[in-house]
């Protein structure tokens, strides 16, 4: 180390070499102008040890800059080998991301075309409904057309109780379109027996009341659709008491069927007064479903009058199959008693031919002397015959 102006510096730092280059440069240029000037010797003695001692440190700092450089080398060396690892493993890193990312990205892909197709399907699935639910809203519309126009919603009913009785009934049981002694074509006539009679069911039901019902949205309307519809309902229960109640000719009451559930429902729920009006006038209010337990209901009816009126013939039938049991029961009595002579017959057929056997042995046993002077019975004769 060595202190310059106030300052320490290393003998290898680069300030001391160019002050060290500096003082060499000086101290020849001095010792050419004391050549020059042709001073004494004993002057430049002093002068040449400082050159030499100057010298000397030039060689050293050169030595230190060589080992700086060899350090310096060696450090570049380092540098660069561990840079060289370094990339080989930035390498082999990026190798194994690109690895994993190109699986993620194929795993991804081959999930994202799954996803799409499984998309797909469920995209004609939602088609599919809608082009239903198209198809629906179509056949609603058509139905409320229907329904909107009396004469329509008449035909409608009378498809729909037609379905229903012949689901019900027998074909001989029922007319549809019966016309009646007072002119009037009822919708339906159930031929039931007396008693009650035949019956009629009428498809004929004012829908513009209830859809007036459904269309209220304040209590007023509602007030006011209530009414109208508790008037219609009256009024076509007394249409029917009048036209297919008949005495002598129908039963005494008679049905008026709603197509729809709803209605039925609406007038049970909030109309009890008018139910209980069409009990009095005997006429009944049935649904599709109240209507075909109603049917069949008639066909048991049905089914129990066409048993009695078979109930003659079914006796006479009876009294035949009971005489054909007791001239059976006689032949096979007379079967068995023949069955029992001729199994005594074929037990005595059995008896005589073990007799006939044991002769037959005899006869080959023993010659006809032995056989005349041992048994005296003779070979022919009554005994023989046994």
């Amino acid at each position: 180390m060595i202190t310059l102006f106030g300052q320490t510096f290393q003998w290898t730092d680069p300030e001391v070499l160019i002050l060290g280059g500096a003082a060499f440069v000086l101290a020849l240029l001095l010792l050419m102008i004391l050549r020059a000037a042709g001073r004494s010797a004993t002057m430049a003695a002093p002068l040449m040890r400082e050159m030499a001692w100057l010298s000397q440190r030039v060689q050293q700092l050169g030595d230190g800059q060589e080992r700086l450089a060899g350090g310096l080398h060696h450090v570049s060396e380092a540098q660069a080998v561990s840079q060289s690892a370094m990339l080989q493993v930035m390498e082999q890193r990026l190798a194994e991301v690109q690895r994993h990312m190109g699986e993620s990205l194929h795993g991804s892909s081959t999930r994202t075309a799954r996803s799409l197709g499984e998309l797909q399907q469920r995209l004609e699935t939602i088609d599919k409904a809608q082009a239903n639910i198209e198809k629906l809203s179509g056949n609603v519309l058509s139905l409320q057309d229907i329904l909107s126009n009396k004469q329509t919603r008449g035909a409608f009913g009378e498809i729909q109780l037609h379905d229903i009785v012949q689901k019900a009934l027998p074909k001989d049981a029922y007319t549809m379109q019966a016309t009646l002694s007072n002119n009037r074509r009822a919708d339906c006539l159930v031929h039931l027996p007396n008693p009650p009679g035949p019956i009629v069911i009428d498809a004929k039901f004012p829908l513009e009341a209830y859809e007036a019902l459904r269309r209220a949205e304040n209590p007023r309307q509602v007030q006011e659709a209530q009414m109208q519809l508790r008037g219609a309902v009256r009024q076509h229960i007394r249409a029917i008491s009048e036209k297919y109640i008949l005495e002598g000719e129908t039963a005494d009451g008679a049905l008026m069927f709603l197509p729809s559930e709803a209605v039925y429902a609406e007038l049970h729920a909030n109309f009890p007064d008018v139910v209980r009006e069409g009990f009095a006038a005997k006429v009944w209010i049935v649904s599709p479903t109240t209507c075909m337990a109603t049917l069949n209901t008639m066909r048991a009816v049905l089914k129990d009058a066409r048993m009695r009126e078979q109930a003659g013939a079914i006796r006479k039938e009876l009294s035949f199959l009971y005489a054909d049991v007791e001239r059976l029961g006689a032949r096979v009595e007379n079967l068995d008693r023949h069955f029992g002579q001729a199994a005594k017959d074929i037990e005595e057929i059995k008896i005589s031919s073990e007799k006939a056997t044991r002769r037959a042995r005899r006869l080959d046993n023993f010659d006809f002397e032995e056989l005349s002077s041992k048994d005296p019975t003779p070979l022919i004769g009554p005994q023989a015959a046994e």
